[in-house]
């Protein structure tokens, strides 16, 4: 059974002639009966649909499944298709596993509903940038086999009074009409404390559209925040999350473990003791890591493979050393 509030917004919009809605109503039932693996009545009413909109030789363009995604001529969200995995991903145990049970909620979300429980689908990364929130969303999206919906920023805001809250509810509609993992990057951009006595009403209001677009989510719809400044988040931004993953700097460990799956990956070998080029890249992020291993990788194959891959590595870690000291000079 459809859950109450999508039926009434069915009718609303049916009786009010509100075709555009009507249709994005029913498509939001058609996820949520499939999300239950009610399968044989989704597919009813999607061909339903998929008649009505064959049968029409004039009608406004639904939205397509694959792309970008345009409201009023502006793309709130990026689809992308997930190909990134959490085997690829270098994780803590306490996160790897959390990550496993949020992905197991969701795909045995039925036998949870039929004890009147709803899967946990809120999830909040934080941490210095560069380490790794974007993959790791992209790899739940991947191992739940749905698209990755990225929200654009420079559209979703607007310039009027009032644009950017209904641009959220725009989004937050579009996003529930079928199983995906919406996500919000740099989601202080949004959810900023509203307590700041130098932010306007606006931001406030936005704030508070956006909370409650969050609460009306249906279960199957995964969203995942992310943000380098957990500290500027609303408090109550910060509850709505029921998972909460820190995503920290790596450690000499996990510097090891990732360059070591690097030379795998890559068929390549860096010629010096992993365990010794990671101390000496302690302190750097992910993001930084892998460039630096990019860099070499890149010399190596414009030098013709050459062998000598120790003397590529060390060169550019004495670049890395001479960068480090001009900055803190």
């Amino acid at each position: 059974m459809a859950r109450a509030d999508l039926l009434y917004e069915l009718i609303q919009h049916g009786l009010a002639g509100e075709k555009a809605s009507f249709r994005l109503a029913a498509e939001a039932i058609c996820a949520e009966e499939r999300a239950k693996q009610h399968v044989i009545l989704a597919k009813k009413l999607e061909e339903l649909l998929e008649h009505d909109s064959q049968s029409l030789e004039t009608r406004e363009v639904a939205p397509k499944p694959f792309g970008l995604r345009t409201l009023n001529g502006a793309s709130l969200y990026q689809e992308i298709n997930p190909s990134k995995r959490l085997n690829q991903l270098v994780l803590t145990e306490t996160t790897m596993k959390t990550c496993i049970e949020v992905i197991e909620e969701q795909m045995r979300s039925e036998l949870l509903r039929s004890y009147g429980i709803e899967p946990q689908n809120k999830i909040l990364l934080y941490g210095p940038p560069g380490n790794g929130k974007t993959s790791l969303a992209e790899a739940i999206a991947n191992a739940l086999m749905v698209p990755l919906y990225m929200v654009t920023y420079d559209t979703l805001i607007g310039a009027y009074l009032g644009e950017t809250a209904s641009n959220l509810a725009k989004l937050f509609q579009y996003a529930r009409t079928r199983q995906c993992v919406l996500f919000f990057d740099e989601f202080e951009t949004l959810g900023k404390e509203r307590g700041d006595r130098h932010e306007t009403g606006e931001i406030k209001r936005v704030v508070s559209s956006l909370l409650m677009n969050i609460d009306a989510l249906p279960s199957y719809v995964v969203v995942i925040a992310a943000t380098n400044h957990e500290a500027l988040l609303d408090i109550a931004a910060w509850r709505r999350f029921q998972v909460k993953i820190e995503l920290g700097k790596p450690s000499v460990d996990d510097i090891q473990c990732w360059l070591s799956s690097f030379e795998k990956r890559m068929r390549f070998t860096f010629n010096i003791q992993l365990g010794n080029l990671a101390k000496r890249l302690l302190g750097k992020s992910y993001a930084e890591v892998e460039e630096f291993a990019l860099s070499i990788y890149r010399q190596y194959i414009l030098k013709g493979f050459v062998t000598d891959t120790r003397t590529l590595t060390e060169f550019r870690l004495n670049q890395d050393s001479s960068l480090s000291m001009h900055k803190n000079s």
